[in-house]
């Protein structure tokens, strides 16, 4: 299973520290005069994203405290330390908010969070290659990833047990069975 809460990586996401940063949500506009900000949550519990703070815009330059007021259709209200007003928080619209990796729970037992899946190596379970993991999809029938072959062909394997029976996090290894896709 997936956690929903990861997305993209911001451009150079790895830092001098090796910090990983995850996008969390994002800055979509102002709410009213007083400096409240709209909020698009990528966790799959919206609130959660005030529990990541400090967040970090995408260039790093940035860092906010987030403080939820409330909920508004889909989205959050929240204020956002260091901004006072509604044009700093229009000049802010569309800024993606990432949190440091680390600051993320243990998943539970067979779930994994999409982005530490990205990049994996992927083998067959004779041990042959078959390429590394681009993206994990999910269009509503279930988790599917998308694997770069050496062709320059991409495949999409169903992420279910049977289809890749052993992910290795610590060896950067998924084992895939072909019957299975």
């Amino acid at each position: 299973m997936i956690r929903k809460n990861r997305h993209a990586r911001p451009d150079g996401s790895e830092s001098d520290s090796d910090r990983r940063l995850i996008c969390v949500g994002a800055i979509s506009g102002p709410f009213g005069t007083g400096g409240e900000a709209r909020i698009i949550s990528y966790c799959e519990q919206p609130e959660a994203i005030a529990r990541y703070s400090p967040l970090i815009s995408a260039d790093g330059q940035r860092t906010f405290n987030l403080q939820i007021t409330r909920r508004s259709g889909k989205g959050l209200i929240a204020r956002l330390s260091g901004v006072i007003d509604r044009e700093q928080v229009a000049a802010l619209k569309g800024t993606k908010l990432f949190a440091d990796r680390a600051s993320f729970p243990t998943p539970d037992e067979n779930e994994y969070y999409r982005d530490d899946l990205i990049g994996l190596e992927v083998r067959n379970a004779d041990g042959s290659p078959v390429g590394r993991v681009l993206n994990v999809l999910n269009h509503g029938a279930g988790d599917l990833l998308e694997v770069s072959t050496a062709g320059s062909e991409t495949l999409l394997i169903p992420f279910t047990r049977q289809a890749a029976p052993e992910v290795c996090l610590r060896n950067g290894l998924i084992i895939v069975d072909q019957n299975e896709f």
